[in-house]
């Protein structure tokens, strides 16, 4: 039976037909594997903006001046995909979004069983991994989501 509303149990199955508890031992597993992807979803989010943050410090952006006076007409995207030069850690940047979008939705998916066990460890898990892995970036300045799954 599929709940529409949070119930606590160790009867749940979390993304897969194939991945459903019936006792406490896996139960207690699952939680605890739900939580190690969290972090590794906060550990991934580190190294995404890290490698971010590196690849804006060694490419500046260039003279705004130059820059508007070819761009007025031109259209907007194809002056992006024309006259962007594509370094290596952008597309390194584009790859862990992308697998980091993967963890978030996979996260949110698993909160979707609605069991507040599953929630609370992806919670958990998430605060966790932000005190490890990004607690001390408040030095660095990157426009970024708040929300798990982006």
């Amino acid at each position: 039976m599929m709940h529409m509303t949070f119930y606590w149990g160790k009867t749940v199955t979390i993304l897969f037909d194939s991945w459903k508890t019936d006792s406490w031992l896996s139960y207690s597993l699952s939680l605890f594997a739900c939580f190690l992807f969290s972090l590794f979803y906060q550990y991934m989010e580190d190294r995404r903006i890290r490698l971010k943050s590196l690849s804006v410090a060694k490419n500046p952006p260039p003279p705004s001046g130059a820059a508007a006076a070819t761009s007025v007409n031109t259209p907007l995207l194809f002056s992006k995909l024309t006259e962007r030069k594509w370094a290596p850690a952008q597309f390194a940047g584009a790859i862990l979004f992308g697998i980091n979008s993967a963890i978030g939705y996979f996260l949110m998916l698993a909160i979707m069983s609605f069991n507040a066990g599953v929630f609370i460890a992806v919670v958990v898990g998430l605060a966790a991994g932000y005190l490890v892995f990004r607690g001390g970036d408040e030095d660095v300045v990157v426009v970024d989501n708040p929300c798990a799954c982006a």
